[in-house]
């Protein structure tokens, strides 16, 4: 039994570590760390979260392509997410969880600034795992939003922000 209970509460622990990583690849613009958090056949579907914040946003397939996607789009920005309210669910070599992950965004530079333009998130993960080894990866991602406050259009911003540089870059 004691067996069966420390296998459980390791698995629970590497599980919570998954969303850390992600979210810690996130925050330090850290493609590595992001990439470990995931399988090479992953999914990463944010479209619930953004139907309902007005942006679009593709849903997402393969490891690479997801953490291309994310450091591009969330690396450069001033970010911070926390992971709260795990909920775990384990069947042999598989798992799912459910947690909220508030995610506050500032343009580059502007974090630690006073009364600059955010987006604080306040997101429902619903994540399906698998074990890979001593770790666990996320293979697929489903993100639909609580609520936000501020203004969500910041992330699309850094995207307009970064066309109109390459232009200017490219007129000179």
């Amino acid at each position: 039994m004691e067996t069966n209970l420390t296998q459980l509460v390791s698995d629970r622990l590497e599980i919570a570590d998954t969303l850390h990583r992600y979210a810690f690849g996130l925050d330090h613009n850290d493609a590595e760390a992001l990439a470990s958090a995931f399988t090479q056949d992953c999914t990463f579907d944010f479209t619930p979260a953004g139907v309902k914040l007005g942006l679009r946003f593709p849903k997402l397939s393969g490891r690479d392509t997801v953490v291309k996607s994310l450091i591009s789009l969330l690396g450069p920005l001033d970010t911070s997410h926390v992971v709260s309210n795990l909920q775990v669910r384990i069947s042999g070599d598989s798992a799912t969880a459910q947690a909220y992950i508030m995610a506050q965004h500032f343009m580059p530079g502007d974090g630690p600034r006073r009364g600059t333009e955010n987006a604080l998130l306040m997101n429902r993960y619903h994540c399906e795992l698998v074990r890979d080894g001593p770790k666990w990866r996320l293979r697929r991602v489903k993100i639909d939003n609580a609520w936000a406050e501020g203004d969500p259009e910041i992330l699309n911003a850094l995207a307009t922000h970064r066309v109109l540089v390459t232009k200017a870059k490219e007129a000179k």
